[in-house]
């Protein structure tokens, strides 16, 4: 049996779906902080089959909560102060998010003018749509 010690400050990351927790690390700049991280992947889970957890013993205010939404809104985000869960947080999507998809349109402005933030809006929040907001282009993960 993995046994995983417990944080004292900082947030659990449970029901990720199976694999996606590297791309939270990636998209959260975790690898940026001097912290411990514990990534736990293809975890048993009875609600899921399989599911990945992340552990992050840091400043609970450096997790962007709307970078976890938009990869996933059915992750549950622990809070832990003291060594205990002091609150449970909801994910909503976002209704922007900012320099975490690229758009590929190649006539869009961010092609052309590179420094601009790569920003998209969300469409259709029961589809899970996000289009470009300077030029409207659907994002798809294929694209990617």
């Amino acid at each position: 049996m993995l046994n995983v010690g417990k944080i004292e400050e900082g947030f659990v990351l449970d029901h990720i779906k199976a694999g996606k927790s590297l791309d939270i690390y990636e998209h959260l700049q975790l690898d940026k902080l001097d912290c411990t991280v514990a990534i736990i992947k293809n975890a048993r889970s009875g609600k899921m089959g399989k599911k990945d957890i992340l552990k992050v013993e840091c400043d609970i205010n450096t997790l962007d909560l709307d970078i976890l939404a938009y990869i996933d809104h059915n992750i549950t985000v622990n809070v832990i102060k003291n060594g205990v869960i002091e609150e449970k947080k909801v994910l909503v999507l976002p209704k922007e998010i900012k320099n975490v998809i690229k758009c590929h349109n190649p006539r869009c402005i961010t092609s052309i003018e590179q420094e601009l933030p790569h920003i998209f809006c969300l469409a259709d929040a029961e589809k899970e749509i996000y289009r470009c907001k300077y030029c409207e282009q659907k994002y798809t993960e294929s694209a990617k």
